[in-house]
């Protein structure tokens, strides 16, 4: 890999002992530990199925024991939306402080500073020019010292590779000397062992940029890593940002920084389903921030080169390897690694097809993708089974948080606005006038109601979040913006239930699900993505 060399290489030992990746290690299932490991997987599925065929037996059996239950999981939700509420309220404020604070002058006064490297990588397949154009644009708008201090890998995918090369001929001239390195790899195909995915292509570019940063003479422990979407626009305090969080951490080397993700690249283009759906995705995220001891590693984040290393690398036969990351170096470590909050923002974009439906398969496809985070129970009680170093109050923590939020994810919205219901549709005459019975509807709408205040809040902030409004675009598109809000519900168990359902059941029948590539694409005549402004403060 050469500076001013656009051409893309192939690592020679990718195949050999000396680039093999740590696997998820799935033990044969003829053996002991292989049938313990597929008790494992089934168990997740196995509860929401449970939950929910239990839900309409019973609504026909015992439908007066069902309401009791129902109003009393809809009064444990609305005290969870109040308590979601307050967390998303204060993310926003710390947001807000966020993207206003001079990182790059705080950094500056800090010991280790001068020393301080990024390494982006940005893993790509059939990316359009513009996309990665914009990416590009918008790691050269940050305050960071980006000529001296940032150093960008796009890895590439061999079954594209004539495609990859053809951008990365036209990257290399546009960029040529406004980073410190700009680099190019192609992931080869059909490696046994890997998992078609970015997954298998972050791994190969691990390897590739080790021996980069091995030939700079660096340390590990001097290089930031951040494993990006191809897509994502960085704010331009965010390097910054992420510097001083590093150098201000007893032990920088054992966490992981984790940004607010934002959606926002093309909110103006994409569906108002979607539109609705993955803010869902961002305000979660906001709200476990305020709460990091329960966070797993999302989407695009940074962390230390040292860390990486000392664990292979991500794994390369997994669907979910940005959370997986975080659980490697957590057992590597014996529990002694952490997330660190970030409240700068990166942006991404949403799902957006050449036509609405295609837009919606595509999208239910991604949600469906990291619904399947729940593969990382199994692994879990191997690797704990494994780990007698481990902290076993940790384990419980880690385990218990998985399954309740996989399980939550799945089952919640269905039993809230469809089978919570049943009992009323489903009861037989005597049980109608029953004085209970008859008031059930009324409570129900009633908690409905309180519920309403997280929507509220949610459509408040999202507004609040958007871009500006392209020029194309005309005003009569933020009244849309406001109503799309009265779809939560039906988003919610559409995209939300239905794919967390179909994941966890993939993976309780051992029919394992590999990476698609979801399309996206902008209105190139916009540019609202060429710098990083990502949200206006």
């Amino acid at each position: 890999m050469g500076k001013n060399d656009p051409q893309t290489l192939v690592c020679p030992d990718y195949v050999g002992p000396a680039c093999r990746a740590k696997s998820s290690g799935r033990p044969a299932g003829d053996s002991i530990d292989g049938r313990s490991y597929r008790w494992a997987e089934i168990f997740p599925g196995a509860i929401v199925w449970t939950t929910l065929i239990a839900a309409v037996v019973l609504s026909r059996l015992a439908p007066l024991q069902v309401m009791y239950f129902i109003i009393l999981f809809d009064l444990y939700w609305v005290l969870r939306v109040c308590y979601f509420v307050v967390l998303l309220l204060v993310s926003w404020r710390r947001y807000r402080q966020a993207i206003r604070t001079d990182w790059l002058a705080l950094a500056k006064d800090q010991p280790g500073f001068a020393d301080t490297y990024h390494l982006i990588l940005l893993p790509t397949y059939k990316e359009g020019l513009e996309i990665l154009r914009g990416t590009l644009n918008s790691l050269v708008a940050s305050s960071y010292p980006v000529q001296e201090k940032m150093m960008v890998v796009l890895g590439g995918e061999e079954p594209d590779r004539k495609n990859f090369e053809r951008i990365a001929t036209q990257l290399q001239q546009e960029f040529a000397g406004r980073f410190f390195q700009l680099e190019f790899t192609v992931h080869p195909h059909n490696v046994p062992g890997d998992l078609v995915g970015k997954g298998s292509n972050v791994h190969f570019m691990g390897h590739r940029v080790k021996e980069l940063v091995d030939s700079l003479g660096l340390r590990y422990d001097q290089v930031i890593v951040s494993s990006f979407d191809c897509d994502t626009v960085v704010h331009e305090h965010y390097f910054s940002c992420v510097t001083y969080k590093y150098l201000t951490h007893p032990t920088p080397t054992r966490a992981s920084y984790q940004p607010v993700a934002l959606f926002n690249n093309n909110a103006w283009e994409a569906s108002p389903v979607v539109r609705v759906a993955i803010s869902g995705t961002t305000f979660w995220l906001m709200s476990e921030l305020i709460r990091p001891e329960r966070m797993f590693t999302f989407s695009s984040h940074s962390m230390s080169m040292q860390a990486l290393v000392d664990v292979g690398f991500w794994e390369r036969d997994i669907v979910t390897e940005d959370s997986r990351i975080f659980l490697q170096c957590s057992l590597h470590y014996d529990g002694d690694y952490s997330v660190v909050p970030i409240y700068t923002p990166v942006s991404m974009d949403m799902v957006q097809a050449e036509t609405h439906w295609r837009s919606l398969v595509n999208f239910y496809k991604q949600q469906r993708r990291w619904a399947y985070g729940v593969e990382h129970f199994p692994y879990l009680i191997r690797r704990f089974h494994e780990n007698p170093r481990f902290p076993l109050r940790k384990k419980i923590f880690y385990l218990f948080t998985l399954v309740e939020g996989m399980y939550s994810w799945a089952t919640a919205p269905l039993l809230i606005f469809l089978l919570g219901y049943l009992p009323l549709w489903l009861a037989a005459e005597p049980v109608r006038v029953n004085v209970f019975y008859q008031n059930t509807p009324h409570v129900l709408e009633a908690l409905m109601r309180l519920a309403m205040v997280g929507v509220f809040v949610s459509a408040f902030i999202g507004l609040a979040l958007l871009p500006p409004r392209p020029r194309s675009r005309g005003r009569w598109q933020i009244l849309i913006m406001i109503l799309q809000w009265v779809m939560v519900p039906v988003t919610f168990v559409l995209f939300g239930s239905i794919p967390a359902i179909d994941a966890q059941t993939r993976l309780m029948l051992g029919k394992y699900l590999g990476f698609e590539v979801t399309e996206k694409k902008r209105n190139n005549s916009d540019k609202t993505i060429e710098r990083a402004t990502v949200i206006s403060g």
